[in-house]
């Protein structure tokens, strides 16, 4: 059966409700978004001001950060004196809007500066030697590094021998040792500073800050893509950045900007922080994953828009050929994943031949997520021995402390808890595994417990409207630390469920309330389709609330990230004939008729059992109920549904004959009869019914049940099968016999079990579960 992803948890409620009507009073929002606020931390109005609309007072002064006046004071010293200065990179979209905004600031006060963005196959990450010899070899007496540094020691080592000056902007964690550079601009070494998560585009904006002595508005636009690509805290100054950012880019002229937009098929002005996220920073990020990201920088700087519309183009397909190579690594490693002794371990180190270690991340971040196991993807290269690329970890595991166990074994490691980097020889990478293995064995990783899934607010489907839409946005920028509220959404039912994408990789469907309906997206989870078909009416729906824009119609749309099983399961296998086969599904078979339990239960296996309806015990919880046969009434069938706690009821509901199609018979049809009685003597039934079915116009089958019924009224007398009247019979109803009242319970049983359609059985019987 369908198992969810997630632990969910509904967030508590730290909100009193007279706090929340007088906070959303004050301030003109509904009572949810002042719930969802306090349950955030936003506990006042004051904090909710603030939170909802940043102001300039938000972007602090760059001079508190260490070491910003030494900084800038080189800088201009470097520029008055006409030295030459290279801005240092990175290749990442942080990075590369970090260098961008760097260099456009450097240009406007008049440097001689260029850039130097590393190669991440030839160069790796951070300063490197031999680039550094390189870049000063070539008359650089100055370089500023941004979005990396701190982890530079070497390098800044041979450049300071060398005579160059290195001034550091970055935002990554600190090493123990620290480089001697000539400037550090590091907010986690500035104790004054209100801020402490800027990305490394916002340092390089903090820094063009200071060298303007006035906020550059015209660069924010570039910090706001490069804070949203690095995943930093979403709260404080960065919630400001890229707030102002947003509008920045609404309006852009920037050519290079403009066209990346368009060349992602998005639409100005309806530029958002999730298409920053999800289109603009992939496709700058694509660039350093295949090669060299130098065009990046000439894309996000240029005036030329014939340039602009050329680099965008490769950019984009640069983009779209690392969703290839991911795709195509993905099935590759997944396969590794599944071998018996890869599902046995707790976690996983893959390698491929010639797996491009530009993607790794990538495809480390997926399997892991499927498998939920901490996961090392390496690529290998026969050539030199060794292997590289890139790992992720779970929640709760370090994946950084349990490999830096084996540095010794590795040629080069770094990283943090969930994501490390490394290079290993090929000879290595048993031993490491094994080592690491152990590190899980010891530290008792459990990678059957689920990683928590935060709920937000519990809601149903006539919940989700246009109104809590527009309530939601007031939220937003997104991102961490301030994520897209999470809702736990109870559906009436699941419906048009279908597989989308090429490879049918995807999930879409319609979220039905009493009266609404919204769409649905689940991505990764196409292998399921069958499954969440046969549960639409079980399951509950947790995702986000966004907007799907397609063929010119915008519409809301939930994005989901789990589905959940809700209460009993019922399957629907409803059959008119029964055969060996469909007893070999363990569980607990339940039957009405004893005959047909006496006849049938030979064909049970070891695993399970049969019991008559009227003996099964209410107190035990059962697994899985297979109810065979129909009982004689409704009544019979709701006093055992009210007896069965199972997590799934299976439907046979067998029943040979089936009565509705013939009905009761009319007044006129007894009428006939009658007067037949009254004028034939023993009749012998078995050989005159199919006579009197031709000459009655009655069929057998309800002929046979009115003679029943005047038996049983005294109206008729059979004896060895030969049926005479009985003369001056005393008057009852025909509705009186038992026989009458059986047959229009059986006709009710059959509309209510047999004749209503799958979802209206399976709503009707969790009804009667409701109503226990």
């Amino acid at each position: 059966m369908l198992s969810s992803k997630y632990d969910w948890q509904i967030k508590a409620n730290h909100a009193k409700p007279k706090q929340i009507e007088d906070l959303a009073s004050q301030l003109g929002i509904s009572q949810l978004i002042a719930q969802l606020l306090i349950n955030r931390g936003y506990d006042n109005s004051d904090k909710i001001r603030h939170f909802l609309s940043p102001d300039t007072s938000d972007l602090y002064d760059p001079f508190l950060l260490h070491d910003m006046d030494k900084a800038v004071e080189r800088i201009q010293m470097a520029v008055s004196e006409g030295e030459k200065i290279t801005i240092y990179g990175d290749y990442d979209a942080d990075g590369l809007t970090s260098t961008s905004i760097m260099y456009e600031t450097l240009q406007e006060i008049g440097a001689n500066v260029n850039y130097y963005i590393p190669n991440r196959f030839d160069d790796g990450y951070g300063p490197n030697i031999d680039a550094y010899r390189k870049i000063i070899s070539d008359g650089t007496t100055l370089i500023v590094t941004v979005d990396n540094g701190v982890s530079g020691f070497d390098a800044i080592e041979e450049a300071n021998k060398l005579g160059c000056d290195v001034v550091i902007t970055d935002h990554h964690e600190l090493p123990k040792k620290l480089p001697n550079a000539y400037a550090i601009v590091h907010a986690d070494l500035s104790p004054d500073y209100p801020f402490k998560h800027l990305s490394g585009a916002g340092i390089a904006f903090k820094v063009a800050t200071a060298l303007n002595d006035e906020i550059p508005q015209e660069k924010i636009d570039l910090a706001a893509i490069g804070t949203v690509a690095d995943l930093v805290s979403m709260t404080g100054e960065n919630r400001a950045i890229v707030q102002f950012g947003l509008n920045v880019i609404h309006l852009t002229e920037r050519p290079g900007l403009k066209s990346l937009i368009k060349h992602a098929k998005l639409k100005l002005p309806k530029i958002s922080e999730e298409d920053i996220g999800f289109k603009i920073a992939p496709s700058l990020n694509a660039l350093g994953r295949m090669g060299d990201a130098s065009s990046g920088v000439e894309l996000l700087t240029t005036n030329d828009e014939v340039q602009a519309d050329k680099l965008a183009k490769i950019t984009e397909k640069k983009n779209e050929q690392r969703k290839e190579l991911v795709a195509q690594i993905a099935v590759e490693a997944e396969q590794q994943a599944e071998t018996p002794e890869n599902l046995k371990r707790k976690i996983l180190i893959i390698a491929g031949k010639a797996w491009q270690t530009g993607v790794l991340g990538i495809v480390a971040s997926r399997i892991s997520d499927k498998y939920h196991k901490p996961t090392v993807v390496l690529g290998i290269d026969e050539t030199t021995g060794v292997a590289k690329g890139s790992g992720r970890s779970i929640a709760g595991f370090d994946l950084f402390k349990a490999l830096d166990r084996s540095r010794d074994q590795m040629v080069a490691f770094g990283g943090h808890e969930m994501a490390v980097g490394l290079t290993i020889s090929l000879d290595k990478i048993k031993e490491v595994s094994n080592n690491i293995e152990q590190v899980a064995t010891e530290e008792k990783l459990d990678i059957n417990h689920k990683p928590i899934l935060i709920i937000d607010y519990e809601v149903n489907a006539d919940d989700i409207n246009d109104h809590l839409y527009e309530d939601l946005s007031v939220l937003s920028p997104f991102g961490v630390d301030n994520p897209k509220p999470e809702f736990a959404i109870k559906p009436n039912n699941l419906s048009s469920i279908s597989a989308i994408g090429a490879d049918k990789f995807h999930l879409k469907f319609e979220i039905l309330g009493y009266h609404s309906k919204i769409g649905a997206i689940d991505f990764g989870v196409g292998s399921e389709l069958r499954e969440i078909q046969k549960l639409s009416n079980n399951l509950k729906v947790a995702g986000t609330l966004g907007k799907n824009e397609f063929r010119g119609r915008t519409n809301l749309q939930i994005m989901v990230d789990d589905l959940k099983v809700d209460g009993c399961v019922v399957i629907d296998q409803r059959t008119n004939k029964l055969v060996q086969q469909m007893f070999k599904q363990p569980g607990e078979y339940v039957f009405f008729n004893e005959k047909l339990k006496n006849k049938l239960t030979g064909y049970l296996n070891d695993e399970s059992t049969a019991i008559l309806a009227n003996q099964i015990d209410s107190k035990n919880p059962h697994k899985k109920i297979i109810i065979v046969d129909c009982p004689k009434n409704i009544d019979d069938f709701k006093t055992l549904i009210n007896k069965i706690d199972a997590h799934e009821i299976v439907l046979y509901l067998y029943k040979p004959q089936q009565l509705r199609s013939f009905g009761m018979p009319k007044r006129e049809q007894y009428a006939k009869l009658f007067k037949f009685v009254n004028v034939h003597q023993n009749v012998k039934l078995n050989q005159h019914l199919k006579e009197m079915c031709k000459d009655l116009k009655i069929d057998q089958t309800s002929l046979v049940f009115m003679i029943k019924v005047f038996d049983e009224l005294g109206f008729v007398t059979i004896q060895d099968g030969i049926m005479n009247k009985v003369d001056n019979p005393n008057k009852h109803p025909l509705s009186s016999a038992s026989t009458y009242k059986q047959r229009e319970q059986e006709i009710e049983l059959e509309n209510q079990l047999i004749s209503l359609n799958q979802n209206a059985l399976i709503n009707l019987i969790q009804e009667m579960q409701n109503k226990q």
